[in-house]
């Protein structure tokens, strides 16, 4: 509501234009700390993107809070910027751990279940209550409206605005994905795969193409 207590005007869903782009948000959650991260971004939806999430997420917040950490498990969707069969999100999530000595396990939902991931009931369905009826009309808008949810629970979240190009289009080789340290589980490797530091790298279990 406007000051002079008229409606704010608004637009309908989600249709940017060159003057209000389009907001990207992707989110990370700890179930144990109980908190959480937004990045917003303004470029694209990439799986470079994404991992600078997660990337951003640890930096911040979780490396003090798990210093002794050796290991980092992602529960992902199967499909879009961070799906199963995105190249790209496994070149950037070796990248990320190389970068924090971690090994990373990833497991991603079957499709369909994504709603599934307790992202979805302890994180995102929070934000959605606390902006009701609050239109977005700026990233910086969106930031402090995320930054500013709680729960009875004790949910904390930070937000960040992300700034970075992230071009899309950026293909990856069978010989660039094989190079990696990835090794897949036994049960579906397709979905349940880890990422190992250089320190840790063994032989990869499954290839895949």
């Amino acid at each position: 509501m406007a000051a002079d207590g008229q409606p704010e005007r608004a637009d309908v869903h989600d249709f940017p234009d060159k003057n209000v782009p389009k907001a990207i948000p992707y989110g990370v959650f700890d179930a144990e700390g109980n908190e959480g991260w937004m990045s917003v971004g303004d470029d694209h939806d990439t799986a470079a993107f994404a991992v600078n999430a997660i990337r951003r997420w640890w930096q911040t917040m979780d490396a003090a809070r798990y210093p002794e950490a050796t290991r980092l498990m992602v529960t992902a969707d199967a499909g879009g910027s961070n799906g199963y069969r995105n190249r790209l999100w496994k070149v950037e999530l070796s990248k990320l751990a190389a970068e924090t000595g971690l090994e990373i396990t990833v497991c991603h939902y079957p499709p369909g279940t994504s709603k599934w991931n307790k992202i979805e009931h302890q994180m995102f369905s929070f934000i959605t209550g606390n902006w009701r009826g609050r239109p977005l009309t700026s990233y910086q808008v969106i930031v402090e409206l995320v930054a500013a949810t709680t729960a009875t629970t004790g949910l904390r979240i930070l937000a960040e605005w992300d700034q970075g190009y992230y071009p899309i289009g950026t293909e990856i080789t069978d010989a660039e994905l094989n190079a990696l340290p990835l090794a897949g589980h036994e049960w579906h490797p397709d979905w349940n795969y880890d990422l190992k530091p250089p320190k840790q790298e063994a032989t990869k279990r499954t290839s895949h193409k």
